[in-house]
């Protein structure tokens, strides 16, 4: 599958899924926009492996729940490569603490990253690709915890089941544009924000078990799919979560 001649916008492509999904890509032909948080040196590893598998990127800053930020993230996307094709909407962040202790505050920032930030990028996206006329493909970074109930992660998880219905929803009003919206669902996904699991012995044991292929998914495994659904292949594809979780979520239902 190639993505030659597309333009796509990654989310939170500094790091994790989202950098192999930029790099991957880059891989494909497309040229890549890689947003970030935290100061311009934030993106540079992705940047550099952008450049080193022989791609064209752009790095620009960006807080996906501020709407200035991502009218600036779109715009500069076509100013430099005068359109946009895909758009990712990766960027997400998570916090583990009881629900009964959680604070509003962290509420608020986790919905304003995870859900708020694929409504303002999608919508801002929406715009450029139909006043383009050729149609796009826009995929969220989901969670199977859009299904599955992720305990001391409340605000995670409403944020990902939300994901699941504003996807459902814009497939359905976009489509007469010929942009096509989908989710995809990792499940374990070796990324720095499972770091606290691979270090604890215990807690990776017991991950393990309530996975039937019994090895975490990597960043390029996501990656791929993430590919074909920006692809032309995926031409006749929306509405739809592509789960990729060595089979946990089947399996979640039987413990």
């Amino acid at each position: 599958m190639k993505l030659t001649g597309k333009v796509a916008i990654v989310t939170g492509s500094a790091t994790g899924i989202g950098q192999a999904i930029a790099v991957a890509f880059a891989k494909a032909g497309a040229s890549v926009v890689v947003d970030y948080v935290g100061g311009a040196s934030t993106a540079d590893d992705t940047l550099g492996k952008i450049i080193a598998a022989g791609g064209t990127s752009l790095g620009i800053e960006a807080d996906v729940s501020q709407p200035a930020d991502v009218a600036r993230l779109v715009a500069g996307t076509v100013e430099r490569f005068g359109r946009l094709d895909v758009l990712v909407n990766d960027a997400g962040i998570e916090k583990k603490l009881a629900f009964l202790d959680y604070p509003l505050d962290e509420w608020q920032k986790i919905i304003a990253v995870n859900l708020t930030g694929p409504f303002l990028c999608s919508q801002a996206a929406a715009k450029q690709m139909i006043k383009q006329g050729q149609g796009g493909r826009i995929v969220n970074i989901s969670s199977i915890h859009e299904d599955l109930p992720l305990v001391l992660n409340a605000p995670y998880s409403a944020s990902k089941g939300g994901l699941r219905m504003l996807m459902r929803t814009i497939a359905v009003e976009l489509a007469p544009y010929k942009i096509g919206v989908n989710n995809i669902g990792p499940g374990a996904i070796r990324t720095p924000i499972d770091a606290a699991e691979e270090g604890d012995a215990a807690a990776e044991a017991q991950l393990m078990a309530e996975i039937p292929m019994r090895r975490w998914g990597t960043p390029d495994e996501v990656a791929q799919l993430a590919v074909y659904l920006a692809s032309d292949a995926a031409a006749y594809v929306t509405g739809s979560t592509f789960f990729i979780d060595g089979g946990m979520l089947r399996n979640a239902g039987s413990l």
